[in-house]
């Protein structure tokens, strides 16, 4: 699937949208939004300083608490870890492709 994203660009991180886009629309602090979310203000922080990934569980507590889809979030995520992998081809060279398997008679 194509995209318009340009693919040199890294994805933005769905921290990144929470600290730049959700908190300051809500006029809430993150402090207030760990709470409304019932996990840790370290859990926050770390996430929306982009020093972890979003997780499926933080995923439905945004869904529940924002009324957004958790598939949306978990969506940013996995680009983000796509383009992070794509950065080291590298760390992919020792795997080779399998042939196809040659039907049992």
């Amino acid at each position: 699937m194509n995209s318009l994203r340009n693919p040199k660009r890294r994805p933005t991180h769905p921290g990144a949208v929470l600290l730049e886009d959700v908190l300051p629309g809500l006029g809430i602090s993150q402090v207030k939004l760990a709470e409304l979310m019932g996990v840790s203000r370290l859990t926050v922080s770390q996430l929306l300083h982009e020093h972890r990934g979003l997780s499926a569980e933080m995923a439905m507590r945004l869904e529940k608490l924002l009324g957004t889809s958790a598939e949306s979030w978990l969506r940013m995520q996995e680009a983000v870890d796509l383009w992070e992998a794509r950065q080291q081809p590298e760390r992919f060279e020792s795997i080779k492709r399998m042939q196809p398997m040659a039907a049992a008679a």
